[in-house]
């Protein structure tokens, strides 16, 4: 049977038309079940705290739990892997961020390589670290720290969440900039050095703010500056360390990734959420009392960020000669 041209172009517009409403209609019903978010550190770190709090206002939001997996090692690559070779189906995600932009460098012999293998769904919130030390501790600026540093070469220590970490590289790109031999004290994770700092057993901590914040405030820690390159309205009285060191800068960056190959539509849908969460004057708020601010951008626009700052840590390693435990 010959087809009248009008029935014929209105059936195959029709057809044409059914694969995208079809995606249109799957990226609207996800999720339908319980979605994985993995995070790379244990509990109380950084990132651990803020895959909670987004994963809290996603649930509210779409209906369904996003269940905080922490899978702690190698920092944080043991995480990024998982997820690098879960099924592309939107359903585990990475907290990802900051360490995975180090760890492209910082580790030669990975399984995966974290640009191509993990696609960027959208970033969630950038904060400074705090250069934070014992009472005791005796420097209240950071040009008084510098002067007792070079006064005490390698009799000063200054602890991190590992190899590699953050609050590791804040550390050495003061430690190069400020011309001082400081001695790095690698843990497993920002709490237990946190717990060293306060009970004496180490001087200072580069610390993410999330993790430390409370105790400056209480008075167990003092705080000599942020890392950022503008304050903190989280500590505003705090000066930077670029105040002292021009040029100084050291940020933690969080986001959310997805294996490759998932679904533009999902990806875009995330997307849309987290940037209407970010939005939210509680969400904001909640950040800003952890001393981060909000970071609503494109994937790609993430994207490019990511491989910025991979370069950026990239020379760092490569001058301080940082090798993996």
């Amino acid at each position: 049977m010959k087809l009248p041209r009008r029935q014929f172009l209105h059936l195959t517009a029709s057809a044409a038309a059914l694969p995208a409403v079809s995606r249109l209609s799957w990226a609207q019903t996800y999720p339908t079940r319980p979605v994985r978010i993995v995070v790379g550190f244990g509990s109380g770190s950084a990132f651990d705290i803020l895959a909670r709090l987004i994963g809290q206002w996603l649930s509210d939001r779409l209906g369904q739990p996003f269940v905080i997996e922490n899978r702690g090692g190698a920092g944080g690559t043991l995480a990024a892997e998982a997820v690098v070779r879960a099924p592309p189906d939107g359903y585990t995600l990475l907290l990802c961020g900051s360490p995975d932009a180090i760890n492209a460098t910082l580790y030669d012999k990975l399984n995966f390589n974290f640009i191509r293998d993990i696609a960027p769904v959208a970033s969630i919130a950038r904060g400074p670290n705090v250069l934070v030390v014992h009472p005791t501790f005796p420097a209240r600026t950071i040009p008084e720290f510098m002067t007792h540093a070079k006064a005490n070469p390698g009799k000063v220590d200054f602890a991190s969440a590992g190899i590699g970490s953050v609050s590791h590289m804040a550390g050495e790109q003061f430690k190069a900039m400020a011309g001082v031999n400081l001695v790095h004290v690698p843990y497993r994770g920002l709490a237990p050095a946190l717990t060293d700092l306060l009970g004496g057993q180490v001087q200072a901590i580069f610390s993410t703010m999330p993790p430390a914040i409370e105790y400056v405030r209480a008075g167990r820690l003092r705080a000599l500056a942020v890392t950022s390159a503008t304050r903190s309205e989280a500590l505003p009285d705090l000066p930077t360390i670029a105040d002292f060191l021009p040029g100084y800068e050291a940020s933690l960056t969080t986001a959310l990734g997805a294996p490759k190959n998932t679904r533009a539509e999902i990806v875009e849908r995330l997307n849309k959420e987290i940037i209407a969460v970010l939005a939210d004057p509680g969400m904001k708020a909640r950040l800003a009392d952890l001393g981060n601010v909000p970071m609503p951008m494109t994937s790609a626009d993430f994207g490019k960020l990511i491989a910025e700052e991979a370069e950026k840590w990239a020379k760092v390693i490569r001058a301080a000669n940082i090798k993996p435990e």
